[in-house]
């Protein structure tokens, strides 16, 4: 089983990773960019996702030469997609089962809307 959320990884092993310095990672850190999960005595632990994060963000600063408030909106955009992502699948996880129901039509109790809502399962999008 691979558990990409699972931390590995601490700060100098990441950092040498990266071939940035430790110091980075701790201000992208302070910054909101990443946020690594902690131990016990409080010692950064990154995982696989938090280190493919960071690899997208040293790209976007290297290659493309996004400031941190870019990157800062460009992350986030990502996220809330992902998470916008997830609620769509959902929803048609939903439908699909719920469509999938087969049977005489007449049966049925008739319906008020063409879909029902999974309003525990959606959310608001705040863009900014």
């Amino acid at each position: 089983m691979n558990d990409r959320g699972k931390p590995l990884y601490m700060i100098g092993v990441v950092a040498e990773m990266l071939n940035v310095h430790p110091q980075t990672l701790r201000f992208y850190e302070k910054k909101g960019l990443v946020r690594p999960s902690r131990t016990v005595g409080r010692t950064r632990m990154y995982s696989a996702e938090d280190v493919d994060e960071l690899a997208r963000l040293l790209r976007l600063t290297r290659d493309l030469g996004v400031n941190l408030a870019g990157i800062e909106i460009v992350l986030k955009m990502r996220r809330r997609m992902l998470e916008m992502q997830k609620q769509i699948e959902d929803l048609l996880a939903y439908l699909r089962e719920d469509g999938g129901e087969v049977g005489d039509t007449a049966r049925r109790a008739p319906r008020e809307a063409l879909v029902r809502a999974a309003s525990g399962q959606l959310k608001p999008v705040d863009l900014f």
